[in-house]
């Protein structure tokens, strides 16, 4: 079966590529780029066969967000030309193009992040991270924070099938599942701790704390393209700021 290209890069190279479009969100001026970037990922995600899954996190994560955040500069960020009025409400050029500003830079940095998680093992980031320099002790507390809100996800779906089994209406209205959640929440909690004082037992069991130095099963290497790319980011990161504060 032939590997895909896009997900066998190494992972830092695509955290490279996520802070290479942060920077140039940030560096180049106007909102257009900035909206043009989005496109690009999806291209992007379409080749690395993650389309479904970053899209869908996308629309769950950051329109709701971007919406509000283009409504509330929209009405409040100070101007003088207003286009629209009423009572206290004015949507002014100036709130506008802001909103479009920051609501476009929001979208192509959070996405551009999405994208590297939903490309990336977390494992493989946490390896990566270790191999250039981070302490396995900050490895874990990486990979941890990482894993913390998926693990709580799967334990709650756990529970609330659970309760399901046992008669409690899980389905419905917001008012029904926000009753059925509120029981969930003491074993939720309790599991997560109980979790924690596993894997803690688990880590000390494999010498995790010994002051010698930590070996690894899972490798991770480099080709000639992770050599590369790389050092494109910067020569390009390096142009734009040239080209925008110098000419």
């Amino acid at each position: 079966m032939k590997q895909n290209i896009l997900l066998q890069l190494h992972p830092m190279t695509k955290f490279y590529f996520t802070l290479f479009i942060f920077a140039v969100v940030l560096i180049s001026p106007g909102y257009i780029f900035s909206f043009a970037i989005f496109p690009i990922l999806i291209l992007i995600a379409m080749l690395a066969g993650v389309a479904k899954e970053f899209l869908n996190i996308v629309i769950k994560a950051l329109v709701t967000v971007l919406i509000f955040i283009f409504i509330m500069q929209m009405f409040f960020y100070p101007g003088e030309n207003v286009l629209w009025e009423w009572g206290i409400f004015e949507i002014k050029q100036e709130g506008i193009k802001y909103g479009l500003l920051l609501t476009s830079r929001i979208l192509a940095i959070g996405s551009a992040f999405i994208l590297f998680f939903r490309m990336t093992e977390v494992r493989d980031f946490v390896k990566s991270l270790e191999d250039i320099g981070l302490p396995p002790m900050g490895a874990y507390v990486v990979l941890s924070t990482l894993q913390i809100i998926p693990e709580m996800r799967r334990q709650a779906n756990t529970i609330m099938e659970a309760q399901k089994t046992r008669g409690v209406e899980t389905e419905g209205s917001i008012f029904v599942r926000a009753k059925a959640f509120i029981p969930t929440l003491t074993p939720l909690i309790l599991s997560s701790i109980a979790g924690t004082e596993e894997r803690a037992i688990t880590l000390e069991s494999r010498a995790f704390s010994a002051p010698v130095k930590k070996t690894s099963l899972h490798q991770l290497s480099k080709s000639n393209m992770d050599r590369a790319l790389p050092i494109v980011f910067a020569l390009v990161v390096i142009g734009l700021i040239v080209w925008r504060f110098f000419l």
